[in-house]
């Protein structure tokens, strides 16, 4: 059946032409779309890595206009303690602008064995940053301040970077940098992957480095953890607070769950926009899949026809329409799946096997469903045709 299948495809090659590319198409732009969100449900599903619930960042400008590292310390010291003293806040700790979600970035590389890890996002925290943003610890210890006298530079790897380097083996205790060795620290703990640039994408390599005091004349940011009846009447007393203690600065209070959902925003309606074009596209290919098979049904009715009067029953003619459809759509998808496979093979964008995989998988079963979805009813039309009336009208 299949051989005669073809023959029939292969003597109709330039009317099913049309077919072939259309199917070509709908099914490379149907791969994209299944890409991308395979790659998206992939990452939503990942846990977040944090409780961004109340935490609050603070951004000020530095107001001070010294160098003096003893004079740095003492004020930001004083900073430390008003805040801290209020009922509300909970946990506190300093930052550099690229905590999560502020769709700030600040990231390093470097080749470790061989191996490229580029790039790595660069994070300068304090010992209690981990406190404020609920950070899960996976083996060794977080900073404390024995760390600010030791000579050695201690460093904190997320899960996605120790397994870059490490694979199963353990990690901390291992001193870690660049092969030129010029730059080296010391690993002493691993910490949970946090997707610091939204709900969407990965995580990526992490690398925290403990912030000192030195620092303080330039990062403007303080992470807050703030109790369950922390309210608005509370922020504009902490705005005022702010104000007094951190003179003649540029003070901003932003909510990190406000700020996750607009940046989960700056991911879903790109997404959306390419689903909408996408799917005016398959609307389109099937009403020309339509329009194809119409006009294939009406220049075949003597064939249709003379297949009725020598016996062969609707249901067959229905099932020899919708099967020469599959044939074309297999050959498409086919030619299509060749070009598919060349995005896992040569890790284009970097993005995981698996979600090529996936996306290749679900893409014909679309392509299929939607044939066999257009070619129903044509082949209906095509069992319902009288063989007398159709020899009549050749």
């Amino acid at each position: 059946m299949f051989k005669h299948l073809f023959k029939l495809i292969w003597n109709k090659r330039k009317q099913n032409f049309l077919f072939l590319s259309e199917i070509l198409v709908s099914f490379m732009v149907i791969f994209a779309v299944f890409s991308l969100l395979v790659f998206y449900y992939l990452n939503y599903i990942k846990p977040n890595g944090i409780e961004y619930e109340k935490v609050w960042s603070i951004q000020y400008s530095n107001p001070l206009k010294t160098s003096n590292v003893d004079s740095l310390e003492t004020f930001y010291e004083n900073v430390r303690r008003t805040i801290k003293a209020l009922p509300q806040v909970q946990e506190l700790s300093f930052s550099v602008s690229n905590y999560p979600y502020s769709n700030s970035h600040s990231t390093t590389g470097f080749t470790y064995k061989g191996k490229e890890l580029s790039p790595i996002d660069n994070y300068m925290i304090e010992d209690d940053y981990h406190k404020v943003l609920g950070m899960r610890l996976l083996s060794g210890r977080w900073f404390n301040k024995e760390d600010k006298i030791g000579k050695k530079r201690n460093v904190v790897i997320n899960s996605t970077l120790k397994q870059a380097m490490f694979g199963d083996a353990e990690a901390v205790g291992a001193v870690v940098g660049a092969d030129n060795e010029k730059e080296t620290w010391k690993v002493i703990g691993v910490v949970a992957d946090v997707k610091a640039s939204g709900d969407f994408l990965p995580a990526g390599k992490g690398f925290y480095k403990r912030l000192d005091s030195g620092a303080f004349g330039w990062i403007g940011t303080i992470l807050i953890k703030v109790s369950p009846d922390a309210d608005a009447a509370f922020e504009s007393r902490l705005h005022k607070l702010l104000a007094r203690t951190i003179q003649n600065s540029n003070l901003e209070i932003q909510h990190l769950e406000d700020m996750r959902d607009s940046t989960n925003e700056d991911t879903i309606i790109p997404m959306i926009i390419c689903i909408t074009v996408a799917g005016f596209l398959i609307i389109n290919v099937a009403l020309g899949l339509f329009g194809v098979l119409w006009y294939n049904i009406s220049q075949r009715r003597g064939e249709i026809g003379l297949r009725r009067a020598l016996g062969a029953t609707g249901s067959s003619v229905s099932f020899q329409l919708v099967s020469e459809s599959l044939m074309l759509a297999t050959l498409s998808i086919i030619v299509g799946s060749f070009f598919a496979l060349q995005f896992p093979l040569l890790n284009v964008f970097n993005v995981p096997t698996a979600v090529y995989i996936i996306a290749l998988l679900l893409s014909i079963a679309f392509i299929y469903l939607l044939v066999i979805f257009c070619s129903l009813y044509p082949g209906k039309q095509a069992a319902a045709i009288h063989p007398a009336i159709a020899l009549h009208e050749e």
